[in-house]
């Protein structure tokens, strides 16, 4: 089943107000940039956000946020945003912080069809406040709910017109969890290719969990640097 599209302004096309979007990356590496991109220019707001960080100030979901278009985040690290924090501490933006595995484990549930999880992270803390604790062997667990996502957006290095993706390096990151767990996932690629051309032992996500994928062009990768030598 060939599942492109001719862009990401196609790709998020049907993403409306108040939806929750899972978007994948880690600090700036592996951002879905052109699909954010898109929903800068489409304007949609008052979105729910789940990601590992909120981007900085003129790239990643920070480019959202100044629009306006996000009314929660969900995160595990929101440092080196100004206007987050502008927007946190005067009450604009509702934020959620989730330790960093529990936030990943339950991307993962969601894409297992698990209802919740169980996890020592959070006992004690604020984070367990209002949630249901067990005990199992002697040990406190927090119950913990998998998430639940209008659309996952991903970004991958390769990716073939079936949806099958590779990724590369750290940009795996949160990426491959994300893409299993959305109702709709949508994958934007550096390279994509015909069925065949990648090697079945190097796909991180089987295409049956993607829904759309089209070719970006011209990414920032902002994360990766080249330094040479000064010539003498």
């Amino acid at each position: 089943m060939n599942k492109t599209v001719s862009n990401a302004d196609e790709a998020v096309s049907d993403i409306q107000d108040g939806m929750t979007l899972m978007m994948g990356g880690f600090g700036m590496s592996g951002l879905p940039e052109k699909c954010i991109a898109a929903l800068v220019k489409k304007g949609v707001k008052d979105l729910t956000c789940i990601s590992n960080n909120a981007g900085v100030d003129d790239f990643g979901i920070g480019l959202m946020l100044k629009q306006r278009q996000v009314k929660k985040m969900i995160s595990s690290y929101v440092g080196e945003n100004a206007e987050f924090e502008r927007q946190l501490l005067s009450g604009e933006l509702e934020v959620e912080l989730i330790p960093q595995g529990t936030l990943a484990t339950r991307c993962m549930a969601a894409g297992y069809g698990m209802p919740a999880i169980f996890t020592p992270a959070g006992i004690g803390t604020e984070v367990a406040i209002g949630k249901e604790i067990r005990n199992f062997n002697g040990k406190e667990y927090l119950m913990e709910m998998a998430f639940e996502a209008d659309f996952a957006i991903v970004k991958a290095w390769k990716g073939d017109t079936m949806g099958n993706l590779i990724y590369r390096a750290t940009a795996r990151n949160f990426n491959a969890v994300m893409a299993m767990a959305g109702k709709i996932t949508i994958a934007e690629v550096e390279e994509l290719v015909e069925p065949g051309e990648l090697d079945p032992n190097f796909i991180h996500t089987p295409g049956i969990y993607v829904h759309r994928i089209f070719q970006g062009v011209n990414y920032e990768k902002r994360i990766e640097q080249r330094t040479v030598r000064k010539r003498t």
